[in-house]
């Protein structure tokens, strides 16, 4: 155990090296994109709202902050929003038995994934990418309140400053984390039990010294060798050590690597990631620099400057200038105004581009200005979608890195729970050996493929003219309709409980056929017997006369 604890503390001090010369890029765009979120990089003390208020009020100008407010909300509305699911589980080509009960399953964690507070940590995540370029979110089970496993569950934003990541492959996702941080001793007690928890903190708590911190060190990574289904042979090992006296509290594994650790773009040699905020800040920067000296020379443009001549009368030295105050002097002569030469129009015009630059790179000028005239829903969707496909770059990565670790850890888990076979039924035996892709159904994902259905819609509507203006309907015999429609209601997200697949649509079209084949003998023969009636009543109509 000693051993294990010596490892893991020289792998943090490795990992902490690392890390460091990125940390002044974060700290300095966090200070003027969020400085709420600033105060714990320089002081390791627990953020509160005075630190946070003062760093605030550091900045003379907001444009950046409001900016940011505008692109994380855009992330959390194109990416992972809460009124439309955004995923689907695509298992290939496996029968619409099995395509149902994936697409059954994508419901079924995108409802209980957004009702265990997803939204809400993601949200924080953003606030970390917008500025710095990365975040690490946490999945779990949910726990009661004894911490025993409960249905749903359960999803933590760690600050940046407590997180030390790497990767076991070059250029790959993060897979190993060493988290740092500071719970009283009552949190560590209450976590892990009085009897795990070291000597030394075991008697600061019976002591009552409840509120004192104690240094932790949560580390999580990759197990070489990892064979069984036992918690310390799964494969990722799960340690949680007490630092000042290295003593091992908890050990233990995960099935999947636990954390979402998406990046923007990466640093070269490194697994971190500087975000848009580094491309803003020398903009930010100059606009605040500019502000405070504009608000330094308010106070001479306001009351002015003056130049005075001690003329035995006046004394400069004690003359006092005020309203319904009277100066004394030898003559008019001996005070005047002074002109400074500022010009504060060049301020006011740079600070204007400054402003329209840095809402341009945060994507926040897409928006209704508001001084401007109001626009239409049609025109505020189209911006949406040219905002969506702007991102559209960065997109590949962040998917890869966030969302399908959601989904693919949260999936394991409630597979493993029995939570997706009690809601669905038994999986489908053709689903018994394949394997499953996450699939991206977002407002971003779907602006990508919008050129795509506009080009089969522009396509179809040219063929369409040929063959009215030919009156040849073979020149339509070249589309698959039933597919390209199909794909089509893909595309625009329609979920696959409301579709016909083409499969199914033959099924449907055969049994309408034989419906209609049905009907049409039906009412023969309804026919006949009518007519069969009708000569029946006429001979006996016949006999009697």
């Amino acid at each position: 155990m000693d051993d294990l604890a010596s490892q893991l503390e020289r792998r943090l001090g490795q990992l902490v090296a690392q890390r460091q010369p990125s940390e002044d890029v974060w700290r300095d765009v966090f200070t003027y994109l969020a400085p709420e979120r600033a105060t714990s990089w320089y002081s390791d003390e627990t953020t509160n709202a005075s630190s946070a208020q003062a760093q605030r009020a550091r900045l003379y100008d907001s444009t950046a902050i409001d900016s940011a407010e505008v692109l994380k909300s855009n992330f959390a509305s194109g990416m992972t929003p809460e009124n439309a699911r955004w995923f689907g589980l695509d298992a290939g080509q496996r029968g619409e038995e099995a395509s149902r009960w994936m697409d059954g399953a994508a419901q079924f964690l995108f409802e209980h994934i957004h009702a265990s507070g997803f939204s809400s940590a993601a949200y924080e995540g953003y606030s970390d990418l917008v500025p710095a370029g990365w975040f690490v979110m946490y999945i779990e089970q949910a726990k009661d309140a004894q911490g025993r496993d409960a249905p749903g569950f359960n999803f933590e934003a760690w600050p940046l400053k407590q997180c030390h990541v790497s990767s076991s492959k070059a250029q790959g996702k993060v897979d190993t984390i060493y988290r740092t941080w500071q719970p009283t001793v009552e949190q560590v007690v209450s976590e892990y039990g009085l009897d795990k928890v070291s000597e030394g903190t075991r008697k600061k708590f019976n002591e009552g010294h409840l509120t004192e911190k104690v240094d932790m060190l949560w580390a999580i990574e990759p197990r070489r060798g990892a064979t069984g289904m036992l918690a310390k042979n799964l494969p990722f090992r799960s340690c949680h050590m007490e630092r000042g006296c290295k003593h091992i509290v908890r050990e233990s594994g995960y099935h999947e690597f636990p954390c979402a650790v998406p990046r923007w773009r990466l640093i070269p040699g490194t697994p971190y990631a500087t975000g848009i905020g580094s491309n803003v800040l020398p903009d930010v920067k100059t606009l605040n620099d500019i502000l405070k000296l504009e608000l330094q020379s308010l106070d001479i443009a306001v009351s002015g400057m003056w130049k005075a001549v001690d003329d035995g009368v006046l004394n400069p030295k004690t003359i006092s200038i005020g309203a319904r105050k009277v100066v004394m002097m030898g003559s008019l002569d001996s005070m005047a105004p002074l002109v400074t030469g500022a010009n504060f129009n060049v301020s006011f015009t740079k600070s204007d581009q400054l402003r329209s630059q840095i809402r341009k790179t945060l994507m926040a000028d897409q928006l209704t200005p508001a001084n401007g005239p109001v626009r239409s829903a049609t025109e505020i969707q189209q911006n949406m979608m040219l905002i969506r496909q702007l991102l559209g770059p960065i997109l590949g990565r962040l998917q890869s890195e966030f969302p399908k670790v959601v989904v693919e850890r949260c999936f394991g888990i409630a597979f493993r729970a029995g939570a997706l076979e009690a809601e669905l039924g038994p999986v489908p035996e053709s689903l018994f050996d394949a394997d499953y892709t996450v699939t991206y159904i977002s407002p971003l994902s779907r602006s990508q493929k919008m050129e795509q259905v506009t080009a089969a819609q522009a396509y179809t509507a040219g063929l369409i003219e040929q063959a009215a203006a030919t009156n040849d309907p073979t020149k339509l015999d070249v589309i698959k309709w039933d597919e390209m429609n199909y794909e089509i209601g893909q595309d625009f997200g329609v979920p696959d409980k409301f579709l016909r697949g083409p499969d199914e649509l033959v099924k449907k079209r055969q049994m309408d056929a034989q419906a209609r084949a049905t009907a049409k003998q039906e009412a023969a023969q309804e026919q006949l017997m009518m007519q069969g009636a009708g000569a029946a009543i006429e001979g006996a109509v016949a006999g009697a006369a």
